[in-house]
């Protein structure tokens, strides 16, 4: 629908396909198999932190997050209904928990003295997300911070991490014609941000 050549860059890869888990794990991980939630952990930790570092406020909270997301996603799997794609599921579960955690930021960020930049929130290389520093450049990931945050939580799902309108407005509660909306918005900021002749 849109132009994506700019969006596209290997700095804004899509995961492999090849990252994800049969229904055999999943039931047997609704039954209380640890070593199938085990596997579950292991299969989709790294795409999951990856979001939650381009979702969060505080990015050093991103590893917290995840791990929060998979303690709900342990309680809740026996509630599971297998007619969902379970990656969708698992993503809403992590999308609530970034959203809260960017609630309480704001909250602590406003009572701050001083004004911090965007740029001095993002991960350093020193940091334990070194791996998402070489994937992702800085002004890229300096402009993902500089959207906000209802707009950029819908274009990590829809363009990055892949999910249909009909998941994300499952996952979110958003119409579509609001989701294509935010979409839009957050790829033409980027567009405009990360444009050649603004290097």
């Amino acid at each position: 629908m849109y132009p994506r050549q700019h969006l596209t860059t290997p700095l804004l890869q899509r995961p492999d396909p090849a990252v994800s888990i049969d229904s055999t794990t999943i039931s047997r991980a609704k039954l209380g198999d640890i070593d199938a939630f085990t596997a579950i952990v292991e299969a989709y930790h790294q795409r999951c932190l990856r979001f939650a570092r381009s979702m969060l406020r505080n990015p050093d909270d991103a590893e917290d997050m995840v791990q929060e997301a998979f303690v709900r996603l342990y309680r809740a799997l026996p509630r599971y209904e297998e007619r969902y794609r379970f990656e969708s599921w698992l993503f809403q579960i992590l999308g609530n928990c970034c959203r809260t955690a960017n609630t309480t930021f704001r909250r602590v960020e406003a009572r701050a003295v001083d004004d911090e930049s965007i740029v001095e929130r993002m991960p350093s290389a020193d940091m334990p997300g070194r791996q998402f520093d070489e994937e992702w450049s800085t002004a890229v990931r300096t402009a993902l911070a500089e959207v906000p945050d209802y707009n950029r939580e819908i274009f990590l799902l829809h363009y990055i991490e892949g999910f249909s309108y009909d998941e994300i407005e499952r996952m979110t509660g958003v119409r579509q014609s609001a989701l294509k909306m935010r979409v839009k918005r957050a790829s033409d900021y980027l567009r405009r941000r990360l444009a050649p002749d603004r290097q």
